[in-house]
């Protein structure tokens, strides 16, 4: 039995962050787990540039709700789904994934949840769990699963390191580089080809 689980921004979604910095003019918001590898660092750094600029989870939602899923992401999760079962294992929030898990057919989702006071502020975050990837694929294995995943960033490399079989999709040149051990897909038919062999029972 086999349980694909696949990051959500940059394998299927834009990158949040990067649209809101494009809206609100603020390029440090651009900054996303393939720049920084310390995700608590990333996050501290983008609570206090919603602070200093005031801006509101509402506002953060409004450039969600404008934002599609990436060109062929929608016809390849279906077609895994149709195979197999596939969990998005994501470090974004409840508060921001809703619109995009509507475009994308509602597939299963474990992510973290954003702090918010009563005039919307953002005021911090809890994670799921910590190392939550990782621990996502150890708990699927326990159960005798056998484990595909798939990601982009520095956050997502302990959660393919886990995995029977990790895969990197259109990793930037720094992750590629430091973990050549990690086949690299760039189009959802390369990601076809590796994660079949595993779908069939052909897997090694």
């Amino acid at each position: 039995m086999h349980i694909v689980c696949c990051d959500m921004e940059g394998v299927f979604t834009p990158e949040i962050w990067i649209h809101v910095a494009e809206k609100t003019g603020i390029e440090e918001l651009r900054l996303t787990t393939r720049d920084i590898s310390d995700y608590d660092v990333l996050m501290k750094r983008r609570l206090k540039i919603l602070e200093e600029n005031r801006l509101t989870l509402a506002d953060i939602q409004a450039v969600i709700a404008k934002l599609e899923p990436l060109e062929g992401a929608l016809p390849f999760l279906e077609w895994l789904r149709s195979r197999t079962q596939v969990v998005i294992v994501s470090d974004t929030f409840n508060q921001f994934a809703g619109p995009l898990m509507e475009k994308l057919g509602w597939p299963a989702l474990l992510c973290n949840t954003l702090e918010v006071d009563p005039e919307g502020r953002v005021t911090g975050y809890r994670l799921r769990q910590a190392d939550g990837k990782r621990m996502v694929v150890l708990a699927f294995k326990s159960l005798y699963y056998r484990i595909a995943a798939v990601g982009d960033s520095y956050n997502d490399i302990s959660m393919l390191q886990e995995a029977d079989e990790g895969i990197l999709f259109k990793p930037p040149d720094p992750v590629r580089e430091q973990y050549p051990e990690l086949p690299v897909t760039y189009t959802y038919g390369e990601l076809r080809e590796v994660i079949g062999p595993l779908l069939t029972g052909t897997y090694h």
